[in-house]
């Protein structure tokens, strides 16, 4: 099977936020920090050990300082500070819980810094990534994957527009498999 593309835009802006898959030497510490806060990474894996997290930046930034199609920096429009990361990019091929026989679905996913927590950062992020993408690609479907232990996901999911289909086992944790479509978030 062909792989489909991810959002390819370099950069997506909203009111308050600037996405961009450059990636400069200030991020380091937002991006390390995301990373290896026990918080922030409560419902996706845990903390990843500091050194590990600071080589690989290194590695990245060493090799053209750009992210993956379809993965964003999610910075202050104003300050260009980091305050996460989003992901709008093709579901793995292989993954058990397609929504479409052709592996068409799109995945969301971000996370966020403490501190930018409970100010519309993340709904505002994903709006315009899923914005960006009804423009560049037909209509199709979106899934977000969040552990159901997750309410907060899971409420920002509904506040999308995502609607729960079904739950599943993986990583040790209930998931929540959300739907929804691209031509929802068309202008």
């Amino acid at each position: 099977m062909k792989q489909l593309p991810a959002l390819s835009v370099a950069e997506v802006f909203s009111e308050r936020l600037l996405l961009r898959r450059a990636l400069h030497d200030g991020d380091r510490e937002g991006l390390v920090e995301l990373s290896t806060d026990p918080e922030v990474q409560t419902y996706i894996g845990g903390p990843r050990p500091l050194g590990e997290v600071e080589r690989h930046f290194d590695e990245v930034m060493a090799s053209g300082a750009t992210t993956r199609p379809g993965n964003y920096v999610i910075a202050d429009n104003t300050t260009n500070q980091v305050i996460g990361t989003l992901m709008l990019a093709r579901w793995w091929t292989d993954h058990p819980q397609r929504v479409t026989e052709d592996g068409e679905e799109l995945v969301l996913g971000y996370v966020l810094r403490r501190g930018a927590w409970g100010a519309g950062y993340a709904f505002e992020a994903a709006t315009a990534a899923l914005r960006a993408a009804a423009e560049e690609f037909p209509d199709q479907p979106v899934v977000l994957v969040t552990q159901t232990a997750n309410k907060r996901s899971l409420k920002l999911a509904e506040r999308l527009g995502f609607h729960l289909t079904t739950t599943f086992e993986e990583f040790d944790a209930e998931q929540a498999l959300c739907v929804t479509r691209l031509s929802t978030f068309k202008a």
